[in-house]
């Protein structure tokens, strides 16, 4: 090969590898995009992210007439009164994670793995993956998604990693899977 040649080579490479790169970057910026935009979606629809967002935008106080019921307006956590915007924010999301059926929370939170299979976790009306879990017994089942459990199989993180949900709404949501298949 002469020098000519070469410099050939290498400029049309430079021009292939330049090429590549924008092709990645574009790639890059999309995902991003997307995920962005994913992620905003999610968090409008995910209630506990609202009540929380709720009891952060509550005004700080409010008006008690004389003569009316002002039942309403006591301080949350009993008269203490010094319960502040995080604790409140705290139990508006506890209260509204209790109060979510167990489809509500599969849908919030265990779809992600059970809806497709990921980590080994046994799909979601699927009655041979989910008997031997089911034999093991419903007190072993919800222990095992409240406090996480590594297996063979595979990871099951606590509270299928949404830890603000409670003990009750992760037994729900558990009830309702194995429902599901039997």
């Amino acid at each position: 090969m002469t020098a000519d040649q070469d410099r050939k080579f290498f400029d049309r490479f430079m021009i292939v590898l330049g090429i590549m790169v924008a092709i990645a970057i574009a790639i890059y910026a999309l995902a991003q995009q997307v995920q962005g935009r994913t992620q905003a979606a999610a968090r409008k629809l995910d209630p506990i992210v609202q009540a929380e967002i709720d009891a952060r935008i509550r005004p700080v106080g409010q008006l008690a007439v004389a003569g009316a019921d002002n039942s309403a307006l006591a301080a949350p956590g009993g008269s203490g009164g010094g319960a502040g915007p995080a604790a409140a924010a705290t139990a508006m999301s506890e209260s509204v994670a209790e109060a979510m059926s167990g489809e509500d929370v599969y849908k919030l939170a265990c779809v992600a793995c059970h809806g497709a299979g990921v980590a080994g976790a046994p799909k979601f009306g699927d009655a041979t993956a989910w008997t031997t879990r089911i034999d093991q017994g419903m007190d072993t089942l919800v222990s095992r998604a409240i406090g996480g459990y590594q297996g063979s199989a595979g990871y099951m993180p606590p509270k299928g990693g949404r830890t603000d949900l409670s003990d009750d709404a992760v037994r729900a949501s558990v009830e309702y899977m194995v429902a599901a298949v039997r």
